[in-house]
């Protein structure tokens, strides 16, 4: 099995393609293809994990945008916020989320609770 290091963008394109042949062929654990496709996988996520860092988002702008994609208005944040000027007011930066808040939030529109609290 000759497996190289994925050092640059070439590399790491062509180890995707080969990724996709062989989870074409869903080869079973334990055989060649099997391991090749383990040891693969594992060097494309490390070589991710290093060039494509994703920060968590801003809490605020996760509730707009998880807001747009349900067609949620503020109203509808009220039990999960509070009265409406407490939730324009999270909204608008000025009033910064409390545990009770980032626990309704995380329950109510599945935001998860690490990004809520990344203040």
């Amino acid at each position: 099995m000759d497996i190289q290091p994925i050092r640059t963008k070439t590399d790491y394109k062509n180890t995707l393609k080969e990724v996709s042949k062989l989870v074409e062929l869903d080869p079973p654990l334990g055989s060649n293809d099997g391991d090749r496709l383990d040891i693969l996988v594992t060097m494309v996520q490390a070589y991710e994990a290093r060039h494509f860092s994703l920060d968590i988002p801003d809490p605020v702008d996760a509730i707009k945008f998880r807001m747009e994609q349900q067609g949620l208005k503020p109203k509808d944040l009220e039990p999960m916020i509070g009265r409406s000027n407490r939730v324009y007011e999270v909204l608008n930066r000025k009033r910064p989320l409390t545990l009770a808040m980032v626990r309704k939030l995380h329950a109510g529109l599945g935001i998860s609770a690490e990004c809520l609290i990344n203040q």
